[in-house]
């Protein structure tokens, strides 16, 4: 039997419940980044491509922040050294 599919006594495994938790913010980031989109309307909206600019760099280094989080490990996050 796979694991990650494996429910005992209605207990979710740990890689099921990731992979539903996951899939819906991943969905819900989606959904915000097209709904951010509509912004781009130069009909309804006006902005300069410095404000495109300071969006674009912050959500890269938001994307980034985040993802560099899972390839850390949990002793590289809480390390310490002089």
């Amino acid at each position: 039997m796979d694991k990650t599919k494996t429910k005992v006594k209605g207990i979710e495994s740990k890689a099921n419940k990731f992979n539903r938790i996951a899939k819906i913010r991943v969905q819900k980031v989606l959904k915000s980044l097209r709904i951010l989109g509509n912004c781009s309307n130069r009909s309804t909206y006006e902005y300069n491509l410095k404000q495109v600019d300071k969006m674009s760099i912050t959500l890269t280094k938001a994307l980034e922040q985040t993802l560099a989080k899972f390839h850390k490990s949990k002793k590289e996050q809480e390390s310490f050294d002089f």
